[in-house]
């Protein structure tokens, strides 16, 4: 069993990494395989809404000269997906965008190849907009057919600075139920 996780923010060791890595840990206590994968600060442009991954149903973008179609590779390997933002302006950082949009339409053109898989949404915020970032990364896990497991708390940390995560010692726990919940509802799929 795999879980694959997407880093939308720039900041490689920053705190939306060091939320999924606490999820991490919890899945791999439990024997699961975790990947981290870093598109924050990555070269990746929107999707053109040419329809071409509708067209050709490969379940690939035709753009393939960025991490895209690695990215969607990835998420078909795996059992589960977590996909990780800062918030940025109420909103998710511009390469999380991008991967959703891509992935989601070129996953869904293709008969929904991420259905069934286990999706979960990790969101660093400074002080407000966070459930907008939530909300939107949780409608691509809906729009796939995939199955969301929640946590004691939306799964958000609250942090500015780098490390100031590990100070939020709710989001801690947060992240870790979230990991609890997600192994076991791998194990039970």
């Amino acid at each position: 069993m795999k879980v694959v996780a997407f880093n939308g923010s720039p900041r490689k060791e920053g705190n939306t990494a060091l939320m999924i890595k606490k999820v991490f840990e919890v899945l791999e206590k439990k024997g699961i395989g975790c990947e981290f994968v870093q598109i924050g600060g990555e070269m990746i442009r929107g999707c053109r809404a040419c329809g071409k991954c509708k067209e050709l149903q490969s379940g690939k973008c035709i753009m393939d000269d960025d991490i895209i179609n690695s990215c969607i590779e990835k998420m078909k390997e795996a059992d589960g997906i977590i996909i990780g933002s800062p918030t940025y302006f109420a909103s998710l950082s511009s390469e999380t965008k991008a991967l959703i949009d891509r992935c989601g339409y070129a996953a869904r053109s293709s008969g929904n190849i991420f259905k069934r898989k286990v999706g979960a949404a990790v969101v660093a915020v400074r002080r407000a907009g966070a459930l907008n970032v939530f909300q939107a990364i949780n409608n691509f896990y809906l729009i796939s057919e995939m199955i969301v497991p929640g946590s004691t708390y939306w799964n958000l940390g609250v942090a500015r600075d780098i490390n100031d995560f590990s100070k939020d010692e709710e989001g801690i726990r947060t992240m870790e139920i979230l990991g609890e919940n997600m192994a076991w509802l791998l194990n039970k799929l």
